[in-house]
């Protein structure tokens, strides 16, 4: 367990595939399967992180989207506005041509001086695999599910 106790900056990737908002999808797509990597930072040109793009944006570009607006109950009509706003999220991801219109804008984050064991519980409690490591607002690296994985295994 004192493997635990490394701080993000021991592990993290610091050489990093990274996009600008104007990426095409298909490049984006053609770029994380050639990397084999899951998703990746969208950076400005200060390089600093306005998104994050992933597998699951992209393949959005294939799925049938079902959407009830309303639900019928006895004589009355039910509207459904947290489903349209999702539905709304979903379409523009369905639509987009551009990284930017399909990334994630809130990027959960962290700093190279986290510990791993911080890290690894911010993942769990997120639901997330991967989280870019930011000093002054700018990318410096990223760190995955696999790099704490490799971690604990080194023992």
């Amino acid at each position: 367990m004192a493997q635990l106790k490394k701080v993000v900056a021991d592990l993290m990737i610091k050489k990093v595939l990274t996009f600008r908002k104007d990426t095409p999808v298909k490049e984006a797509a053609v770029q994380l399967s050639k990397a084999n990597v899951s998703g990746a930072p969208v950076i400005d040109d200060e390089g600093k992180l306005i998104g994050i793009v992933t597998d699951g944006d992209l393949i959005m570009q294939d799925v049938k989207l079902h959407f009830p607006t309303y639900v019928q109950l006895l004589d009355g009509y039910i509207y459904l506005p947290k489903s349209l706003q999702r539905f709304e999220n979903e379409f523009k991801k369905a639509i987009g041509a551009t990284v930017g219109e399909v990334m994630t804008e809130n990027v959960v984050t962290t700093t190279e001086d986290a510990t791993v064991e911080d890290v690894a519980t911010l993942m769990v409690e997120k639901d997330i695999s991967r989280l870019p490591v930011i000093t002054d607002e700018k990318l410096v690296g990223i760190i995955t599910k696999g790099d704490l994985v490799r971690a604990i295994g080194k023992g």
